[in-house]
C-alpha cells in the first residue's frame, strides 16, 4: 500500500487504541469488511454502530479533513519541504494538535453547556462570561466571519441520531442566546457559529469521550495533511518564511 494510506487507514486504529488503554481496556482490532467511519466507532466504543451513526462520522470527516492553511497543516508541509516522509510530516501535524488553540475546542464546548445547564441559566450564564471578556467557545472563527458553513453540516447531521446524550433544545437556544449576545456586544467584529459547536455535540452523542475529541480529529483531518505534504513535495521548496524582527536595537 502507498504510505498515505498506510496513514489514512493507520490513524483510527491508533485513535482508538490509545483511548481504550488510557481506560484499561483492551484495544479492538480493525475489521476489514468495514467503512473507515464505522470501524472508527467500531474499535473506539466496543460496539458496531448503526448505519445512521457511521453516516454521522463520517460527515464530520469529510467537513473536516481540509480546511486550508491551518497550524497543523502547514507544520506538515513544513516538514514535508524538507523531502522528510509522510510519516514524520504527519507526525508534525499531529503535534501541532496537542496545543489548545488547534484542535482542542470541541470539548470546552461541551464544558460550556454543562456549566449552563438548563434554559432558566442562559442569559445569566452568557452575559457573565462577556462581561468577563471570557471567550465563549464555538464561536467565532480567524477566517470566517458569517456562520461557519461546517456548522450547518454537522447540525444536520445530529438530527439524524436516534437519541443523544444532552438537550439539543438547550444547544440550540445557547446559540440562539450567543449570536444575538456576541453582536450586540461587538457589533464591529463578527462572530458566529464555528464547526467545533456542533462538533462537540455530533461526537457527545456518537458515544465518543471527550478525551479522544483531538485523537478523532486527528482521524479526520490525516487524508488532507496527506495530500499537502505529497503537494508539497512536488513543488520542490523548501519552507524557510523571513523573520523581521521589530524590537528595540541595542544603543
Amino acid at each position: 500500500l502507498p504510505d498515505e494510506a498506510v496513514l489514512v487507514g493507520a490513524m483510527p486504529v491508533i485513535a482508538a487504541a490509545l483511548v481504550r488503554r488510557s481506560r484499561g481496556e483492551a484495544p479492538i482490532a480493525p475489521h476489514p469488511a468495514l467503512g473507515h467511519a464505522a470501524d472508527t466507532l467500531r474499535m473506539l466504543r466496543g460496539t458496531p454502530p448503526t448505519d445512521v451513526e457511521a453516516k454521522a462520522l463520517d460527515a464530520y470527516f469529510v467537513t473536516a479533513s481540509d480546511h486550508g492553511m491551518n497550524a497543523s497543516t502547514f507544520a506538515a508541509r513544513v516538514v514535508a519541504s524538507t523531502k522528510a516522509d509522510l510519516f514524520m510530516a504527519v507526525t508534525a501535524a499531529y503535534c501541532a494538535l496537542t496545543g489548545p488553540l488547534h484542535g482542542g475546542a470541541p470539548g470546552p464546548v461541551l464544558d460550556m453547556l454543562d456549566a449552563i445547564g438548563e434554559r432558566g441559566n442562559i442569559a445569566a450564564w452568557v452575559d457573565a462570561a462577556l462581561a468577563r471578556k471570557d471567550r465563549l467557545m464555538g464561536f467565532g472563527h480567524r477566517v470566517y466571519r458569517v456562520r461557519d458553513p461546517r456548522a450547518d453540516v454537522l447540525r444536520k447531521a445530529v438530527a439524524t441520531l436516534a437519541r443523544t446524550q444532552r438537550d439539543l433544545g438547550l444547544a440550540a437556544e445557547v446559540e440562539a442566546y450567543a449570536r444575538e449576545a456576541l453582536r450586540k456586544a461587538k457589533p464591529d467584529r463578527p462572530l458566529d457559529t464555528n464547526v467545533e459547536f456542533y462538533t462537540a455535540i455530533l461526537l457527545d452523542a456518537l458515544g465518543v469521550p471527550r478525551e479522544a475529541f483531538t485523537p478523532i480529529f486527528a482521524t479526520a483531518r490525516v487524508a488532507g495533511w496527506t495530500a499537502h505534504a505529497i503537494e508539497q513535495q512536488r513543488t520542490g521548496r523548501l519552507l524557510r518564511p523571513d523573520s523581521v524582527y521589530v524590537g528595540e536595537m541595542p544603543a
